[in-house]
């Protein structure tokens, strides 16, 4: 009789330790592939896509945002191990002038501004319809090849044709290129690196709201 209960004794212990053995290879497999799976604090950490455009306010007095970065639309300043750092200022603000956007102002960078004018003046120039104020022209213009482009008829399908003024964008490029800042003007800006001929940014922008010596806010969109 004792031997038969040692025996069911010595069974159960057995079952327990095998269930033990298994509930413990599957949690050191699952802390495996954990290790080996990305986190989601790791997927966050990922390169993030170039940001396209937006909106950013330059303060003139601002240490940081005195300058912008067209790779990711925030200030071209730092300020890393308690210094003050330039990070990728591609365009800047300026008292010069009473008041000028500033571009080409790094190392080896060259830069063109062009001051296309009020909205209602680019319809009137170019003959197109406009009736959002200023934005199906803004919206309209874009990089075709090398020529840069804006609407010519607003049909069921748009008809564009290349903006005059474009090719200076190509042949004039000066380091610290400037123009006065004007509130609802449009601009375009190209900046070239004198070292690296495969560099190259294009943007179109519009002033939405300008506070003389004090900050301009941009609209901003790489072309």
């Amino acid at each position: 009789m004792n031997l038969r209960v040692d025996s069911q004794k010595q069974m159960v212990m057995k079952r327990l330790l095998f269930i033990v053995m298994v509930v413990l290879i599957g949690v050191a497999s699952q802390q495996l592939m954990s290790a080996q799976t990305p986190s989601a604090t790791d997927e966050k950490r990922a390169p993030q896509p170039k940001k396209r455009g937006g909106i950013f306010t330059m303060y003139v007095v601002d240490p940081l945002a005195r300058t912008m970065c067209f790779s990711d639309g925030k200030e071209g300043f730092a300020f890393v191990n308690k210094e003050w750092r330039n990070r990728c200022s591609d365009l800047g603000y300026i008292l010069a002038s009473n008041g000028s956007l500033v571009s080409g102002i790094e190392v080896n960078r060259v830069a063109a501004i062009l001051d296309l004018g009020m909205p209602d003046e680019l319809r009137r120039r170019y003959g197109f319809e406009d009736a959002q104020d200023g934005a199906t022209g803004f919206a309209s213009i874009h990089l075709n090849g090398n020529k840069i482009m804006i609407l010519k008829q607003d049909l069921a399908t748009p008809e564009y044709q290349p903006l005059p003024e474009g090719p200076k964008l190509f042949t004039e490029l000066t380091p610290s290129a400037t123009a006065p800042i004007k509130l609802g003007h449009i601009y375009l800006v190209r900046i070239a690196d004198k070292k690296d001929t495969s560099f190259q940014q294009l943007v179109k922008l519009i002033v939405i709201a300008y506070r003389p010596e004090e900050s301009v806010t941009l609209r901003w969109e790489l072309l």
